[in-house]
């Protein structure tokens, strides 16, 4: 009876063990799917292709960047001292009258609900800009603009990456025209404070840099060679047209036909 009892708690202490080790395999198995997972649990189908989750919150964020932006444009027309402001505040105006009329005609098609005010932060900023003045009311819009616009860029950039729905597609392609032509106009004001907004992105980074050493001054790096292409092919179209702004400045060309309802 010892003898037996014996090898029962040998069976059952490998068993334990078997499971112990096992589990890890089918925890991380498990993770491994979550993704996918929940990528299809989130979507639903529509004649344009799986809507997801990350679809819907560009969406929302499209509108949600018309209801604080365009007020802003408004204002800064308005308020501002200067002519290279009040031209970023008309691009504001354009820009998101159009972003809008087509968010909500893709939202109405593919049955989303949108948001009808800015966020607490939004109105935060709204209201920062009106108690502001002077140029300290230009370096506030330029900075404040600046940075909201390029943290949605990323944003909007995956979505164009990863979606799935031809009509979220079009709407970050179309998003993502007049987020660079908005950052172009804010940067061409001369206010924006890159230090400030490259110091809060590492602050918020997790993973380390990467990419070529730091220039040594007493060594000189040969130039690269031009990437050309071989075998005699010849390419006739054109590098993209950057045309100029009515007062000079850069700008993007956002001209883009109107949306199909």
């Amino acid at each position: 009876m010892r003898r037996i009892n014996g090898t029962a708690l040998i069976i059952a202490a490998l068993v334990a063990t078997l499971g112990a080790l096992a589990f890890p395999v089918w925890s991380y198995a498990d993770r491994s799917g979550t993704g996918e997972a929940n990528l299809n649990a989130s979507s639903v189908g529509t004649q344009w292709g799986p809507l997801s989750a990350a679809d819907r919150d560009l969406l929302v964020k499209v509108r949600l960047a018309g209801l604080w932006e365009l007020p802003a444009g408004q204002q800064a027309i308005e308020r501002a001292p200067s002519e290279a402001i009040k031209e970023a505040g008309d691009h504001l105006i354009v820009g998101h009258s159009d972003l809008d009329k087509r968010a909500r005609l893709v939202a109405a098609q593919l049955n989303v609900p949108l948001p009808n005010q800015p966020t607490e932060q939004q109105q935060g900023w709204l209201r920062e800009l009106s108690a502001a003045t002077g140029q300290e009311y230009e370096r506030k819009f330029a900075n404040l603009l600046r940075n909201a616009h390029g943290k949605v860029f990323s944003a909007i950039a995956q979505v164009r990456h990863t979606t799935r729905n031809s009509l979220i597609r079009q709407l970050a392609t179309d998003s993502n025209q007049t987020v660079l032509d908005h950052i172009t106009m804010l940067e061409a004001t001369g206010l924006v404070d890159f230090d400030a907004m490259a110091n809060e992105a590492a602050g918020g980074a997790t993973a380390s840099p990467s990419g070529p050493p730091p220039p040594n001054g007493a060594v000189t790096v040969p130039s690269a060679p031009a990437v050309q292409p071989t075998g005699g092919q010849s390419a006739t179209s054109k590098p993209s047209a950057q045309p100029t702004g009515e007062i000079g400045r850069p700008a993007v060309n956002t001209n883009r036909p109107e949306p199909s309802p």
